[in-house]
């Protein structure tokens, strides 16, 4: 039976839920002693526990300063943690996918962002209940036979049992269930919001004005109506905007020139846009077509800019090179630059801007923006072998720069190119950190020659993946003396070892390892794999994750890798052995499972299961 503090809870919750404001109701709700009071939090519904927060006496505090053993400011701390701790607790319910994804720290790639901290949940809360709101409502608003008012558009049922309705949508007046009154109750919680096309209206804008508007995703723009409430937005956000993202739009020189306009502050031709990013769009212009000059006047006035996205976005030659003219011209502190997924046939548009680098003068004056770039993306641009040593040149503009990633381009023997770089660059303070070379048709030889020159360097590099290039197993010496010079993360899937460079590399282990995660799959490694595995959980006390899936290993490979687990240090958590010969053969797969994580000392995570009938693909 409940007892009867709880039904009290569940009476002051209805109350809350229900009552409009009741004011005498509340003070005695306020009076209630510390230990029930913070009690009762945890009990609350979300519509429930804002309506008790949002009237909290401002002085609730320091009235009971005098009641306790505490003084004032960690009491005011005490109480601000419980409340936090409520809207924490009541997020994670609602979305855990979402609060997982602010945990997530990816294994291999250390140049991600950093995991959002969060300071305030009751924010967090609103806001992506906000956000849910606008997905929900948009559908109704993008269906062409619709053409009334956004914000008289209604909250899903669902959405509504979620903030604590769930028993009274029968009795909440019509205008609660309005989108109208969510913004005008919510809105003011608002930092970041994800917007489609039709949503970029006028209304919108009074909607969320009271919104300090920090990030804006905005989706699908194509047409004048778009264009011209989303300018009135941005308009209205240009004090606090900091970041902007545009995916899946269609901007026209026209469209990009009122954008920037809207952007400058009042009265100044600056802005304070810090990150801007455009992905998976297209200029509605033809190919010989200069970048318009709206973008052009607003990199070159974005003093705040710190990143720049221009991904996947068919760029033609001259707006390439209009962008990084732009950029050599701006006063900015850039310090990342993507422009990914830019591959277009015949020659890369980049490379046309990368061979001017060739004639400056090696004394040359650096540029403010390059020479506070810290991350390069120029992933899948189509750069060839020649544009190699164009790119060399242009990365000395760059002396900060600490991350790189020219996977997916032809660079064949280019890697040369590359070794140089890193031999000019051995000494320099700053450390580079991430460098990726997947798919890039590299060679052995160029590889082998890469690989010694990042040992030499003054910190080791902490991730690097080179993985799509068929390297044979002459790679695997190398390899494992790159392993022991402090490398962190290692990507060398599909490779091209075999079992012999597996072999190889584990002869070269004889130090202590700082890896942390290594990717050996697709390897076709056989025992080799497995051996090397033992000898790497031996020698790699911080290891946390191995993937080696699909590499033909025995079953025999079983007590290889067992007898290594013994041996190790504890720290391992996620092991794939997926796809493996070994997996058809397992009569048990949980109790090999549980043998392993028996050897591995710790809370060890082994998959085991069974390859797709799909023929390994040796042809690169």
């Amino acid at each position: 039976m409940p007892k009867l503090l709880d039904l009290c809870m569940a009476a002051i919750a209805d109350e809350l839920l229900q009552g409009e404001g009741n004011d005498d109701f509340l003070s005695v709700i306020y009076e209630l002693p510390q230990e029930l009071f913070d009690g009762l939090l945890p009990q609350l519904p979300p519509l429930a526990l804002h309506k008790l927060q949002e009237k909290l006496p401002t002085n609730f505090m320091e009235s009971r300063e005098h009641a306790y053993d505490d003084t004032s400011d960690s009491l005011k701390r005490r109480r601000c943690d419980i409340l936090d701790t409520a809207w924490r607790a009541l997020y994670k319910a609602r979305w855990p996918s979402l609060d997982q994804q602010n945990k997530t720290v990816a294994w291999f790639d250390r140049n991600k962002e950093k995991c959002e901290i969060i300071n305030d949940w009751q924010q967090k809360y609103w806001e992506t209940h906000l956000q849910d709101c606008v997905d929900a409502i948009a559908e109704t608003a993008l269906l062409p036979s619709y053409d009334g008012s956004i914000g008289e558009i209604q909250i899903p049922d669902c959405i509504m049992e979620q903030i604590g309705c769930k028993d009274y949508l029968i009795k909440l007046p019509l205008d609660s269930l309005k989108f109208s009154c969510h913004c005008q109750q919510f809105g003011v919680y608002v930092r970041r919001l994800r917007l489609p096309n039709a949503l970029c209206s006028a209304e919108t804008c009074e909607l969320f004005q009271n919104s300090k508007l920090g990030s804006l995703e905005l989706q699908w723009i194509k047409s004048n109506d778009h264009v011209e409430g989303l300018c009135k937005l941005l308009s209205q956000s240009t004090e606090t905007l900091k970041s902007i993202e545009f995916i899946h739009c269609k901007l026209s020189p026209d469209f990009v020139n009122a954008i920037s306009d809207s952007l400058h502050m009042t009265g100044l031709q600056v802005h304070g846009v810090e990150h801007f990013s455009i992905k998976r769009s297209s200029f509605l212009q033809a190919d010989s077509s200069p970048i318009p000059a709206g973008l052009a006047s607003f990199l070159t006035s974005g003093r705040s800019l710190q990143s720049l996205t221009l991904c996947d976005g068919h760029l033609g030659r001259n707006f390439a090179r209009g962008i990084f003219n732009s950029l050599l011209d701006a006063s900015s502190s850039l310090s990342k630059l993507d422009l990914s997924e830019n591959s277009v046939s015949g020659p890369s548009l980049i490379s046309g801007f990368l061979s001017q680098f060739r004639w400056r003068p090696s004394s040359c004056t650096f540029n403010k923006s390059l020479q506070s770039i810290r991350v390069l993306n120029l992933r899948s641009c189509n750069l060839e072998q020649d544009d190699a040593e164009s790119l060399r040149h242009a990365l000395n503009c760059m002396p900060n720069l600490d991350s790189l990633d020219l996977s997916d381009n032809p660079i064949e023997d280019g890697v040369g190119s590359l070794a140089t770089y890193f031999t000019e660059i051995s000494s320099r303070d700053v450390p580079f950190t991430n460098l990726k070379l997947e798919n890039c048709e590299a060679s052995c030889k160029q590889m082998v020659e890469l690989l010694g020159v990042l040992s030499t360097l003054n910190e080791p590099l902490h991730v690097l993946s080179i993985k799509g290039n068929m390297l044979g197993s002459k790679i695997g010496a190398p390899l494992g003396k790159f392993l022991c010079t402090g490398v962190l993360s290692l990507d060398a899937e599909d490779i091209g070892l075999g079992s012999s460079g597996f072999l190889q590399a584990a002869k070269e282990i004889s130090v202590e390892l700082k890896i942390a995660y290594i990717n050996i799959s697709n390897n076709q490694g056989a025992l080799g794999a497995a051996k090397f595995i033992a000898s790497l959980v031996k020698h790699a006390n911080e290891i946390v994750a191995i993937d080696a899936r699909y590499n033909s290993m025995p079953m025999d490979s079983l007590s290889v890798i067992s007898s290594g687990l013994k041996d190790s240090k504890g720290k391992l958590k996620h092991l794939d052995l997926a796809g493996n010969t070994f997996c058809h053969q397992i009569a048990d797969a949980d109790s090999v499972s549980a043998e392993l994580q028996i050897h591995g000392q710790s809370a060890l995570n082994v998959l085991l299961s069974v390859a797709p009938h799909i023929p390994y693909d040796n042809d690169p």
